[in-house]
């Protein structure tokens, strides 16, 4: 498993490398760049490590790296806060480990969720496992709830599943986060065989995660604002809560921006199902 994850940080370290332009760290342009963004010398020169401690360390091998050194790559490399976390978890420190959730929801979950009334509501795990909605997220996701248990994931949905009924509006984008959400997630987990599996699983079905996938992006989870194209009810636009429930659990809300979508969801709910 230790192979495998620094299998994944020389990847990621060579496409955040890609993404940094000379010019961006006050550096000469230069000539004859093979590949675009900054050379790995002058990544090191840059975090104040050696040349070849830092090649080693993108290509993959079994050497130490403090958090100091990796604090100094991080800045030089223009992580977020999302980025670094990763970079941590990658090079084995994980300094606010996550205890695992069990999955469970309890009774007075469903009863919140249950309470939210036109508001659709679900709990889902870091995998994007739906594990409790209402009638109004069944009502918006029919396709979610209906799905056997283990596509019942709004990642596996979106990338394999397109909706005709309910179309997200800037799909590609809001794909893409998702994926870099996930990818965050996934290495709290990536020596868990369950979440292996089902990464293969989506790069089998799916060539657009496949290749977002490999872009090694990373981001944290948080509110937005969505918008969907129904297929009856035209545009619906909602604010999309995040709550963390137990650990690695959040519930997402989402709450309509505006009466034409208040009105559609009491339409969709009060639809025979």
């Amino acid at each position: 498993m230790a192979e495998a994850r620094r299998t994944d940080l020389s990847a990621f370290l060579r496409s955040r490398r890609a993404r940094i332009t000379p010019e961006m760290v006050d550096l000469p342009p230069g000539t004859r760049r093979r590949t675009p963004g900054l050379r790995r010398e002058e990544v090191a020169q840059l975090a104040g490590v050696g040349v070849t401690w830092y090649t080693w360390l993108e290509q993959g091998r079994p050497i130490n790296a403090s958090p100091q050194v990796l604090d100094a790559i991080a800045r030089t490399l223009r992580l977020d806060s999302a980025e670094r976390q990763h970079l941590y978890r990658l090079a084995g420190h994980v300094a606010d480990p996550v205890p695992a959730s069990s999955g469970q929801i309890t009774p007075e979950m469903q009863v919140i969720l249950d309470r939210m009334g036109d508001m659709p509501a679900v709990i889902s795990n870091g995998r994007c496992d739906a594990l409790a909605w209402n009638d109004a997220y069944a009502a918006l996701f029919p396709e979610v709830c209906s799905a056997p248990e283990g596509e019942r994931n709004q990642l596996w949905q979106l990338c394999t599943r397109p909706s005709t009924t309910l179309m997200l509006v800037d799909h590609d984008q809001e794909l893409a986060r998702l994926v870099a959400v996930f990818r965050g997630a996934y290495s709290r987990h990536s020596d868990d065989p369950c979440w292996q599996d089902f990464v293969r699983r989506l790069q089998s079905e799916s060539a657009v995660f496949a290749r977002l996938w490999a872009r090694q992006d990373v981001a944290e989870a948080g509110s937005r604002e969505k918008a969907f194209k129904h297929v009856e009810h035209g545009l619906l636009r909602f604010s999309v809560t995040s709550f963390t429930t137990v650990p690695e659990t959040r519930m997402l809300v989402y709450t309509p921006m505006d009466d034409p979508t208040r009105t559609a969801m009491s339409k969709l709910m009060e639809a025979p199902r």
